[in-house]
């Protein structure tokens, strides 16, 4: 979606909400303290202020209050970003960025810190030696062991030609590089041909405004090799642009309607209709998901499942069937609210539902991973245990507890961005899409 539909979304938006405010009523800065509730919210704020024992930040103060507010509705879609995380995002969405060329996830399971899961090939990291697995220490002079992953980023990107010193852990041992900061491409789209000559084509997510253009360049390369059949993996694709989503449905579709939006007066409009393109791919097509597909992949695999496009190979989907809006605020947040349900092409609502593919396969990728826990030794005591074949020591806590969890184990990725990494032997749902596709 680009920036001038947003603002257009946005326009209505505010349109609607002067409407409802007219038929429901609500607070203003004027009114706030006309009823008892807001007279108590008033006074809470100002008795903190004056009685609290230790200095109060407003800033968190009031964002406290906002995320109270919409945490209210009991409505995981509909949240407060902070100005600092609102920034990351803002980036991500963009798709371009400085940094060193990784990508990240959390290194606890609690998820906290920070673990190199991928390094590209021509960033900073891959010529500092940075590896796969290495875990983020320091940022600086700034301990990020058990600090939230956004943070990190944000720490680890800045602007062009800057330098951040990194202290990261390899199998225990503190290592220290200084790298400069380069531009980051987000390729969202890898891809590759399988044998049989099926082409296999991964989209990671649809939260980046050059997906569309990466997913066509991806489909353009696909037919111009001539692959015999096609396979678009959705799976762990958590969503995004509502727009990415009709684009890439379009891509194989020749008309009528791919989703359509239902808002709050329960009055639906058709949001995409696809268009007959020669750029359009026409052979015959497999769709991936799993529990981690969402949103607009449930967008695209409910469209294609509808009209009869394509066979859906994998597990349930996740089931978010709704759409939100996006508002920048003055400090530099973001709200993201709620505004509608979308319908696939024969109207099903799927949200809490999910999308049921026509051949279920359960996802063999990521194996559960090994965990323990137990009580009843001295507390401090150093435990160690053999599992897998590998010496794993855990500390007891203060009440004699100890806990161990084991990682578990992703799929590999190339360092080269847009290239995929497949592997039929393990990857049960993959497999069963080509034997169905050499049926």
């Amino acid at each position: 979606m680009n920036a001038k539909r947003l603002t257009t979304v946005g326009v209505a938006l505010s349109a609607t909400a002067a409407v409802a405010y007219a038929q429901f009523g609500g607070y203003t800065q004027a009114n706030l303290g006309s009823t008892a509730t807001g007279k108590t919210f008033l006074k809470v704020i100002n008795d903190l202020n004056t009685l609290y024992l230790y200095p109060v930040d407003q800033d968190k103060l009031l964002r406290g209050a906002i995320t109270g507010a919409l945490g209210s509705l009991d409505d995981e879609f509909t949240y407060y970003s902070q100005p600092e995380d609102n920034a990351i995002d803002a980036e991500n969405l963009s798709g371009e960025f400085y940094g060193i060329g990784v990508q990240l996830v959390a290194a606890n399971p609690d998820g906290t810190g920070g673990k190199i899961d991928n390094v590209f090939r021509t960033g900073a990291a891959s010529n500092a030696g940075v590896q796969i697995g290495d875990v983020f220490v320091k940022i600086g002079d700034k301990d990020v062991l058990t600090g939230k992953l956004n943070d990190i980023v944000r720490l680890v990107r800045g602007q062009k030609g800057t330098t951040v010193t990194v202290t990261f852990a390899r199998d225990g041992k503190p290592y220290t590089v200084k790298m400069e900061r380069q531009p980051v491409a987000i390729v969202s789209v890898e891809q590759t041909v399988l044998p049989g000559n099926i082409g296999y084509i991964a989209l990671n997510t649809f939260y980046n405004e050059k997906a569309s253009e990466q997913f066509r360049a991806a489909v353009a390369d696909m037919k111009k090799k001539k692959v015999s059949s096609l396979i678009l993996d959705l799976r762990d694709n958590g969503g995004g642009l509502l727009s990415a989503g009709v684009d890439v449905a379009d891509q194989f579709m020749q008309s009528g309607p791919i989703v359509s939006l239902r808002d709050r007066n329960k009055k639906t409009t058709v949001y995409g209709r696809a268009t007959n393109a020669a750029s359009d791919y026409t052979g015959k097509l497999m769709v991936l998901v799993n529990k981690n597909s969402a949103s607009a992949s449930e967008v695209v695999s409910g469209a294609l499942q509808d009209v009869g496009r394509a066979t859906i190979v994998g597990e349930q989907t996740f089931g978010k069937g709704v759409a939100q809006i996006p508002e920048t605020l003055p400090d530099g947040g973001k709200v993201a609210i709620v505004n509608s349900e979308w319908l696939t092409p024969k109207g099903r609502q799927i949200h809490k539902k999910g999308v049921t593919p026509d051949v279920i396969v359960n996802d063999t990728r990521y194996t559960t991973p090994p965990n323990l826990t137990g009580s009843g030794v001295t507390p401090g005591a150093k435990l160690t245990f053999t599992i897998e074949g590998k010496p794993v020591t855990v500390t007891a806590d203060k009440d004699g507890k100890f806990s161990y969890t084991g990682e578990i184990k992703r799929p590999s990725r190339s360092a080269a961005q847009g290239e995929a990494v497949v592997d039929l032997q393990t990857d049960a749902i993959l497999k069963k899409a080509v034997e169905l596709l050499k049926k």
